[in-house]
């Protein structure tokens, strides 16, 4: 039974699916990855950076969008790099009717030549889904379907397309500890007001606040990030030499994104036989002008 969004990509012939809520807001999941790869909370503004040389064809994992980062994050363990659920095929959940067309409720299992990677029984399910705001709430569920305890790290790669990364500020993460991926993993307290950037980052924020604000000044525009079950947060950006080091990134594209990553990576999750965990982000959208005080994102992080 296929879901009531499902169709082919144009431009790759890959399965995918196209939500779309009440109030206009779209969404779109490819089954390669689990892949988001459009979020348009009032169906015409695009919220994720998706590369223009991102590669369409599995294994490959698609630069943009939300990668799903399974069983390992980055390279911190014997696996490639962000491990495999980003770069196999999902299906839809048997276990939901998937009969909502703001709604997609898919399934990962391990291959033969992922258990030969991985020893692992496992379920890994994911639901994205369209709020009544044009949110878009993405949620994980792993079981242990073994018969011995597993361990992983995960994260939700998440790419937000910005008007230039130099203009942009989050929120939310000052002061907290962090483990700096440019520095051997060292471990920092951030000393700043708010993060911006004017070279390469990449840093894991840990025991994060469950909200973070991304202001971009120059079009007046904030994404606030909630998390539940998450209890890190990755920031990224590969500036411009690492960029050009990339196959699948179009010159000067560096400046149209910023990742910022809900994670478990820290304290890896235990799973005993049976056990399942869960954990999932909201995103939404707010019009804003960090200067004319309409919306005070220090507020917003804080829950109020």
């Amino acid at each position: 039974m296929a879901h009531p969004g499902q169709c082919k990509d144009e431009a790759s012939g890959l399965e995918k699916v196209v939500l779309r809520q009440a109030g206009g807001a779209t969404a779109e999941v490819f089954f390669h990855g689990g892949h988001v790869t459009s979020w348009k909370h009032d169906g015409k503004e695009e919220n994720l950076f998706l590369s223009s040389k991102a590669v369409l064809k599995p294994p490959k994992a698609i630069r943009g969008g939300i990668p799903v980062c399974f069983p390992q994050f980055g390279p911190m363990g014997p696996l490639d790099q962000h491990g495999f659920a980003r770069n196999r095929s999902w299906s839809l959940d048997p276990a939901s009717p998937n009969t909502d067309p703001a709604s997609l409720d898919l399934l990962l299992t391990p291959a033969p030549e992922d258990l030969r990677l991985w020893p692992h029984s496992f379920e890994l399910r994911m639901k994205v889904a369209l709020g009544k705001g044009g949110e878009l709430l993405s949620s994980v569920r792993v079981l242990n379907t073994d018969s011995k305890a597993l361990s992983f790290t995960c994260a939700l790669h998440t790419y937000f397309r910005v008007s230039d990364v130099s203009e942009v500020r989050i929120e939310g993460l000052e002061t907290l500890d962090y483990f700096d991926n440019l520095d051997a993993l060292k471990r920092v307290t951030d000393q700043g007001d708010s993060i911006t950037f004017d070279s390469e980052f990449d840093r894991i924020y840990l025991n994060t606040p469950a909200k973070v604000a991304i202001v971009d000044h120059a079009i007046k525009k904030t994404y606030i990030v909630k998390k539940d079950g998450f209890l890190d947060a990755v920031v990224w950006n590969p500036w411009e030499k690492k960029a050009r080091s990339m196959s699948d990134m179009g010159e000067g594209e560096y400046k149209r994104f910023v990742c910022v990553e809900a994670a478990a990576i820290e304290k890896p999750v235990q799973l005993k036989p049976g056990e399942e965990w869960r954990a999932g982000q909201e995103l939404s959208v707010v019009p804003s002008s960090y200067h004319s005080g309409q919306l005070d994102p220090s507020m917003v992080t804080r829950g109020y």
